[in-house]
């Protein structure tokens, strides 16, 4: 037994079995290592950002950690956008980076770097096996770090020559934490402030948002309470049979002007709301004057035990209001975002997996699919593009019996478009919608509000992608995933009704503009 064997069997025996990957040299004795142990699925991904993303999204659905494995400190680099976007979505990710052998790196080699340095930002907790017999105990570490409460990033980096060296310790069994129970005098004080209370909210976070949480804040909707959701969640029980509740807007003067009245708002497993980004003359913290702010559980407490127990000193209801299956008519005209939404909610499966990474097409479906078939829904929650495609990889190798759709622009998409092969070698029921408008409409957008002004012929060079467009259907047939474009709202309908009806990759090019 080498180090990289010490370290696939500790993965393996704590249940940590997909490696989303893009080795490089430094990493050649864990690629080996994998041919030992066939409890361990590897998967290639053409990209870095790839790799973090599908790793995301097994996490998101499975519960547990997957494991990337990333070359030296660039290869990291290149996949933190989407290890951003996990971070943010407290994703239990296990990172192996390979690292130059220790005697290496004082030599500072062409691709030596500070990978600690670089890893810190988005990590839970970073370290680096210095010796073989350290991989081991340090993967179990890194297991029990990723879980959290709330999980993350976790880092081992792994030098060539602890790989390498012959290893006599393995990790042994990660420790799993469990999130903390409520605070029975907290959920007292927050029972006192909604009775006061006129116009109470509830704003949930992630960890509140799994169907378990969704049906207990439903139980406080049915005494009249609000209940809203952040605007981006890793992800949310919808569809039919749960509770819906309300979604916070993504504009700042949006969310203001829809909470105008509310005088107390209530954080479940959330923080105060404030604004995407910054604006002259408007608001960062997104709560009105006069409301009044109270935390009935942060993020290491269990959400939904806390929303029972708050649902239970205010007596009330066992269950509250659900959705019932009721597909919108069928589209017809113009291919807009509402018509394609229309089409999802038709079509779509009972216990499909969404990945939204669509922009400015996203809100219009999620409104169309409210009461659509019961579902689950993954947000960009750290709002670095480029995550629909991998998000949904790694939740379709989490769930090989869903259906996994895939929303994506087609500025988004071509962040991370060689995630489209990773689906076809993997044979992965995946269907991606690229929403072709050949523009970053969203900057365009955000060019006004700003203050920046219209734009000019400078500018505009720098918001437009159509020139040249880009041919989605040819892109996505090279690189093995079968693919249409569809330009009306009937072609549209009848080509999703097709992907759902068969099985395995597919693409549809949205013709927006």
């Amino acid at each position: 037994m080498n180090g990289a064997d010490a370290l696939i069997t500790t993965l393996a025996d704590n249940g940590v079995t997909a490696c989303f990957a893009n080795p490089g040299t430094s990493e050649m004795q864990f690629v080996s290592a994998l041919d030992r142990e066939p409890r361990m699925r590897s998967i290639l991904c053409l990209f870095e950002g790839v790799a973090t993303g599908a790793a995301d999204g097994y996490g998101r659905i499975a519960g547990k950690p997957a494991c990337t494995l990333l070359h030296l400190g660039p290869g990291y680099a290149n996949g933190a956008a989407n290890l951003h976007n996990a971070r943010r979505a407290f994703t239990p990710i296990v990172n192996v980076v390979g690292d130059h052998a220790t005697y290496h790196r004082g030599f500072d080699a062409p691709l030596n770097s500070d990978i600690a340095a670089l890893a810190a930002p988005n990590s839970l907790w970073v370290k680096s096996a210095e010796c073989a017999d350290s991989v081991g105990p340090l993967a179990a570490e890194a297991i029990t770090a990723s879980y959290g409460t709330p999980g993350g990033n976790a880092c081992l980096i792994l030098p060539a020559d602890a790989a390498w060296n012959e290893a006599s310790v393995h990790g042994g069994t990660a420790t799993i934490p469990a999130p903390a129970a409520p605070d029975a005098e907290t959920v007292a004080a927050v029972a006192h402030a909604v009775r006061a209370a006129k116009a109470p909210v509830l704003l949930l976070g992630s960890g509140a948002c799994r169907e378990d949480g969704i049906a207990a804040a439903g139980r406080l909707a049915a005494l009249g309470v609000r209940v809203l959701t952040d605007t981006f969640t890793a992800r949310q029980a919808r569809g039919e049979g749960r509770f819906r509740p309300d979604k916070l807007p993504y504009f700042g003067e949006q969310a203001l002007k829809d909470l105008d009245g509310a005088d107390l708002m209530v954080l479940v497993a959330t923080e105060r709301p404030v604004a995407f980004f910054a604006y002259p003359d408007r608001p960062s913290v997104l709560v009105p004057e006069h409301c009044g702010l109270e935390t009935l559980c942060g993020r290491a407490v269990d959400a939904a035990a806390a929303l029972n127990a708050l649902a239970d000193a205010l007596e009330a209801p066992a269950a509250g209001p659900v959705e019932h299956y009721a597909p919108p008519p069928a589209p017809a005209g113009k291919l807009d975002a509402w018509a394609i939404g229309a089409a999802v909610a038709r079509h779509m499966p009972e216990g499909a997996i969404i990945s939204d990474d669509a922009v400015t097409a996203g809100l219009p479906i999620f409104t169309q699919t409210r009461a659509a078939r019961a579902h689950d829904w993954l947000s960009l929650t750290g709002g670095a593009i480029g995550q629909g495609i991998p998000l949904a990889i790694g939740a379709a190798v989490a769930r090989p019996d869903a259906k996994v759709l895939a929303l994506t622009g087609d500025g988004a998409g071509m962040y991370t478009v060689q995630g489209l092969w990773t689906i076809a070698r993997e044979r992965l029921d995946v269907v991606t919608v690229v929403f072709a408008n050949h523009v970053y409409r969203i900057l365009g957008i955000e060019l006004g509000r700003t203050g920046a002004g219209a734009a000019g012929p400078a500018a505009s060079r720098l918001l437009d992608i159509g020139d040249p467009r880009i041919d989605w259907v040819a892109v996505s047939q090279g690189l093995g995933v079968p693919a249409e474009r569809v330009d009306t709202a009937e072609a549209f309908d009848a080509a999703f009704a097709r992907a759902m009806a068969g099985k395995g990759p597919r693409l549809i090019e949205a013709a927006l503009g």
